[in-house]
């Protein structure tokens, strides 16, 4: 759900003890997408992630969620991405 108007994604390396907060290249400002858990997919590697919204965005990360960049935008609303 959209806080403060900003997409994060939050991640964990613990099994949920604790959360990193993950924002580099993601919109901080009048933001309102959602992303549903079948809207981000992660390569085989684990370093490159996808991640679709709501609002028909994409962004992908190629260091494993550390910085991300916009892909596609004004698209239909994404319920699901993957890797093929």
């Amino acid at each position: 759900m959209p806080g403060a108007a900003a997409l994060v994604v939050n991640r964990t390396r613990d099994g949920g003890q604790s959360f990193e907060t993950l924002r580099r290249g993601l919109p901080q400002a009048d933001c309102y997408d959602i992303v549903y858990r079948h809207g981000l997919a992660v390569d085989a590697s684990g370093r490159r992630l996808l991640m679709g919204s709501t609002t028909g965005h994409v962004w992908a990360s190629d260091d494993a969620g550390n910085s991300w960049q916009q892909v596609a935008a004004h698209l239909p609303p994404i319920y699901a991405v993957r890797f093929g």
